[in-house]
């Protein structure tokens, strides 16, 4: 049975690519920087993670392998979004955005692969499909978004004979109680669902998909 780690595993998303994973056999560690929920549906839940801390991650990474047996899978969630234009913006959310969304991928794959190059495995990545086209205010979350395809189709190139494959998935917005707090007036009909999204997430780690690496595939449909 394979084990993944999911980080921000205990956001709307993450809950529902655990609780997908989990009911497709996968056994799944959730890893998050805030604190792990009561009685959370993982067969491992380690909250407090700095995620962009190498040192904290291997750590966690290494708990995983230890109690879980191995690390099999990864699926990089954690994440955030801040909408600013240029003009008038300020740096400190282009470095927010950058550690946030890129630097923890990054972290996240360099402390997985040991683990993932013993047996073979896979990466998932969350990217977005603002990344291929921003729109107005976008530029530093779009920019780290584009970080992580980059990211994605790099590794993918480094890791081709190592039996450890990297993809992504690029959604449109996702139906989550956050987005609707924030878009409240917008047509939330076609937002990607969470559970849509965690679909393709377990098919990118199952052997389903073994012939596909360094892909970003769009998500655009409710599901």
């Amino acid at each position: 049975m394979s084990v993944v780690i999911v980080t921000g595993g205990f956001g709307a998303l993450g809950r529902a690519v655990v609780a997908g994973l989990t009911q497709r056999g996968f056994t799944v560690a959730a890893v998050d920087v805030a604190p792990a929920p009561a009685g959370f549906p993982a067969a491992l839940a380690l909250g407090g993670v700095d995620l962009t801390d190498e040192t904290a991650v291997s750590a966690a990474y290494a708990a995983v392998a230890e109690k879980l047996g191995a690390v099999n899978g990864l699926v990089n969630i954690a994440g955030g979004f801040v909408w600013e234009p240029v003009e008038g913006g300020t740096l400190a959310n282009w470095d927010k955005m950058y550690q946030m969304n890129l630097r923890t991928a990054a972290t996240s794959s360099a402390a997985a692969l040991p683990h993932l190059l013993r047996q073979g495995g896979a990466i998932v990545n969350v990217g977005a499909a603002a990344a291929v086209q921003p729109g107005v205010g976008m530029a530093p979350y779009t920019a780290s978004k584009a970080g992580v395809r980059a990211l994605t189709e790099s590794l993918a190139e480094e890791m081709r004979g190592k039996k450890v494959r990297v993809n992504a998935i690029l959604p449109t917005i996702i139906d989550t109680p956050a987005n609707h707090a924030a878009m409240p007036d917008a047509d939330s009909s076609a937002w990607v669902r969470p559970e849509a999204a965690a679909k393709v997430i377990a098919f990118l780690l199952s052997d389903e998909s073994a012939a596909i690496t360094g892909a970003s595939l769009p998500l655009s449909l409710a599901g």
